[in-house]
């Protein structure tokens, strides 16, 4: 992987994805500020990059607040002098796995707030650096959830079909600026989200496993591992592309 001293910001990165993502990086030699709404996770995750002998800083930010996801990228240039690379990882699930019509003005805002307009954030305050700078890297991190329909989901779903089509009009703007956007969607994956969706009923884990082809949950690593791959230097002609890494689901 080409990512020798990119400067990178991932979001939600002191659990599941986010903290594989940004360990791969760091892994690869780049330099990663690893940011969470728990400061006390992303400080887990610095430590075990440093002890590693890797640069990890934490910069604790809220994505669904506009002022906190400014001061992340702002702080990431006052120490760096510029941003390389943003993954928008930063992502929640509904309280509620209901239908529609029961779905809770709460969970809509709420995931709506986090997983589409911090998205939007961090994308429009990245790309104005990307762009003085003249080169740059967004890995939108969308889901399976948003290029198929999720039953019970209607928030999350909405979400993520709303991340792909950011990605892919983005990349579009700045395809000629030399500013890449891409976009992976993991299916089922063990994570904190996938532990929540498996505690709905006993016989969950059977029933998602019966769906895939390979019979297994993706791994945090296998997630990492595509994500680093697309802001690397090895693949400089991608841009406003999805990549799905679901076992075979979507067959």
């Amino acid at each position: 992987m080409e990512v020798k001293d990119k400067i990178v910001i991932v979001t939600g990165a002191g659990s599941g994805i986010g903290a594989a993502t940004a360990k791969h990086f760091a892994k690869h030699q780049a330099k990663v500020v690893i940011s969470d709404i728990r400061e006390d996770k992303a400080q887990e995750i610095a430590d075990e990059i440093n002890k590693d002998g890797g640069e990890g800083v934490v910069i604790a930010a809220n994505v669904a607040k506009f002022d906190e996801v400014e001061q992340l990228v702002s702080k990431t240039i006052s120490r760096y002098g510029r941003l390389d690379v943003l993954v928008n990882n930063a992502g929640v699930g509904p309280k509620n796995i209901v239908r529609t019509a029961e779905y809770t003005l709460e969970d809509w805002d709420n995931v709506i707030a986090v997983n589409q307009t911090g998205v939007f954030y961090g994308m429009k305050l990245a790309l104005k650096q990307m762009a003085k700078q003249k080169s740059g890297n967004i890995v939108n991190i969308a889901s399976l959830a948003g290029l198929k329909a999720s039953i019970n989901n209607l928030s999350y779903c909405a979400s993520k079909f709303a991340v792909v089509g950011m990605t892919k009009s983005a990349a579009l703007e700045y395809a000629s600026k030399n500013i890449r956007i891409n976009a992976v969607c993991p299916g089922y994956t063990e994570s904190p989200l996938l532990d929540k969706l498996l505690s709905v009923r006993s016989d969950m884990d059977q029933r998602l496993k019966s769906m895939i082809p390979m019979n297994r949950y993706g791994q945090v690593e296998e997630i990492a591992e595509a994500v680093v791959w697309l802001a690397s230097d090895s693949t400089k002609f991608i841009t406003g592309q999805t990549i799905t890494l679901d076992g075979g689901i979507s067959l």
